[in-house]
């Protein structure tokens, strides 16, 4: 079986390729009626990782997060391979999909891992804010490989103008934030107000300083459109009106 390609923290893919398609995005069957549509809504996960303020514990803390995440979409993708979190040694600085040092914590894909650097942002805090938001935005990157999605669109030809790049563009990154609602809903988390997860920045994200990750108020919209659903069939950017895109 081929391994597809986990294209979460596209990043470094981006910067390549400036991958896109004139809208609307038609003869991509992967990205428009992908078969994870069709996905029932993910079950509820019992998933509560105590997060302390030690290596130790941050830790244990991640590593069950992402197994949480394993079994709530191991339903919803077909041939769903569980994915492994590996922890970077505390001077391995390096992103795998930038090449850009990081002196921060992070999470980010390389090849078919979750790779996570630990440090003090997210070892020390009480609050479990930042390390489960940049985990969970992490894993929408799994599902994207994983489902054909990222490589469907990383395959889209150049040959549109640069407004039609960049909308498809945003139409994946504003897919990873409703594949984020999907997750966090079915590992039971409660959220009243989506405005501090926006605010919470991956490195890539401000090393592309927000160019594709759509209005705030559109965020919000994809974010919400995936918790309330609960399932990936509410997630279809590709088809969505350009409005809901910009």
């Amino acid at each position: 079986m081929i391994i597809r390609l986990l294209a979460g923290t596209a990043a470094g893919l981006m910067l390549l390729s400036g991958v896109a398609s004139a809208e609307p995005v038609t003869g991509a069957p992967e990205l428009t009626g992908n078969e994870l549509y069709k996905a029932a809504k993910l079950p509820t996960v019992a998933c509560k990782p105590a997060k302390g303020t030690s290596s130790a514990s941050t830790t244990k803390y991640v590593t069950k997060l992402v197994g949480c995440l394993n079994k709530a979409w191991k339903p919803a993708i077909k041939g769903f391979q569980p994915v492994k979190v590996v922890f970077k040694a505390a001077d391995d600085k390096q992103s795998c999909s930038t090449g850009l040092d990081v002196s921060t914590s992070f999470s980010e894909i390389c090849a078919t891992e979750i790779h996570v650097r630990l440090a003090n942002d997210w070892i020390k805090a009480k609050s479990d804010m930042k390390v489960f938001t940049s985990i969970v935005r992490t894993w929408s990157g799994v599902v994207s490989g994983q489902s054909g999605i990222g490589e469907a669109w990383y395959s889209m030809q150049n040959d549109a103008s640069e407004s039609q790049m960049s909308q498809q563009n945003r139409r994946y990154y504003l897919q990873l934030d409703c594949f984020m609602g999907v997750s966090e809903k079915a590992l039971g988390r409660q959220v009243k107000d989506w405005k501090p997860t926006i605010r919470d920045k991956n490195f890539w994200e401000s090393f592309l300083k927000n160019k594709y990750s759509g209005k705030p108020a559109n965020r919000l919209y994809w974010l919400q459109q995936g918790y309330q659903a609960g399932k990936p069939g509410a997630c279809n950017t590709w088809k969505a009106a350009d409005a809901k895109v910009a």
